[in-house]
């Protein structure tokens, strides 16, 4: 069986000075990593409401939030499993913390993109598949693998995809009046995720087939 370690997403922002001072901040404090994971939530909520559910029409300083909002929701995935881990601060339930909030974090920025550019169907069908990408991740640590994070589409590679599109909607709304960007963000991320459920599936099942 893989150990913890192995299972953990590769980040190069750990490493970071500012990662560090900021999850010994919190190690100080007597919130836990699964308050930090639980807390992931809400950004997404907040990013998802804008996107989705805004009484005024969707503008470039609404596409700015959204932004900002999909990045608060990776610091907080980056910062619980820093105060677990480095922070020594780890549970017996924290696995439950650190996959269920990611799955509905991504679901509610997802679906909510697809509702913002006017096909839902795109945007349900991109968060399935980027819930497909987690279950196939830990359907292999299941059978006693190391967790596979490869891509091409993983958690943070879809959550930069949507960041970087919707700044540049931002920028085409101001200036053009459409939002083809965000259209393009959302067929990026589904085909980019079905991907990732292939090459996930192929690299599992190689390690099996040599594992026996």
């Amino acid at each position: 069986m893989a150990s913890s370690d192995e299972n953990r997403r590769p980040l190069t922002t750990r490493s970071m000075v500012w990662a560090k001072w900021l999850a010994n901040m919190l190690v100080k404090t007597n919130i836990s990593p699964n308050q930090i994971s639980v807390l992931s939530i809400l950004p997404a909520l907040a990013g998802a409401w804008i996107l989705a559910c805004r009484p005024a029409p969707l503008s470039a300083y609404w596409l700015i939030l959204v932004a900002l909002c999909i990045q608060l929701r990776l610091l907080c995935n980056m910062l619980d499993g820093m105060v677990a881990i480095e922070g020594g601060k780890q549970s017996k339930v924290g696995i439950l913390y650190n996959e269920i909030p990611d799955r509905i974090a991504d679901s509610l920025f997802i679906v909510a993109l697809g509702y913002a550019i006017a096909l839902p169907w795109l945007g349900w069908l991109g968060a399935l598949l980027a819930a497909k990408t987690a279950y196939i991740r830990v359907l292999g640590g299941a059978n006693g693998l190391v967790q596979d994070f490869r891509g091409p589409l993983a958690k943070p590679h879809r959550m930069f995809v949507m960041t970087l599109g919707c700044l540049i909607a931002a920028v085409e709304l101001q200036f053009n009046g459409t939002m083809l960007a965000l259209t393009i963000t959302a067929t990026i991320i589904t085909i980019g995720s079905g991907i990732t459920c292939v090459t996930r599936t192929l690299a599992i099942a190689q390690q099996l087939k040599v594992k026996q």
